[in-house]
């Protein structure tokens, strides 16, 4: 689980610089577009509850891992339509999205290899 949780670390860091890299681009609206503050905002916010549940699954926390199963899965999910929509998103969020999912993917393969004791 301590993979897990540096990966996830990763993935709440990388998400928690969008909002940065949104505040710095604000006046430019190709960079800061409405569907990136809403997304870039909902996606740093749950990125720190990731990682909170990351945290107590890897004390053990058998509910939070279940949570953190969800989250990853559905965020996963999100981040493969983010990609693949065109024209909503900058290229840069995309990428940015990308980095997200490449750091999701291998947390969503190791936390699903085994089943879930039901406390």
């Amino acid at each position: 689980m301590r993979t897990v949780v540096w990966l996830i670390s990763g993935y709440a860091a990388v998400s928690l610089l969008t909002p940065m890299t949104m505040i710095a681009f604000r006046h430019d609206p190709a960079v800061a577009t409405d569907a990136v503050w809403v997304r870039g905002a909902l996606v740093a916010a749950a990125s720190l509850l990731t990682l909170f549940f990351a945290v107590r699954a890897a004390r053990g926390d058998r509910r939070m891992l279940l949570r953190l199963r969800v989250v990853t899965a559905v965020m996963l999910v999100a981040i493969v339509v983010i990609i693949a929509l065109p024209g909503l998103f900058p290229l840069w969020f995309k990428l940015e999205q990308g980095v997200c999912g490449l750091l999701l993917l291998p947390v969503v393969v190791q936390i699903n290899r085994r089943p879930v004791a039901r406390p």
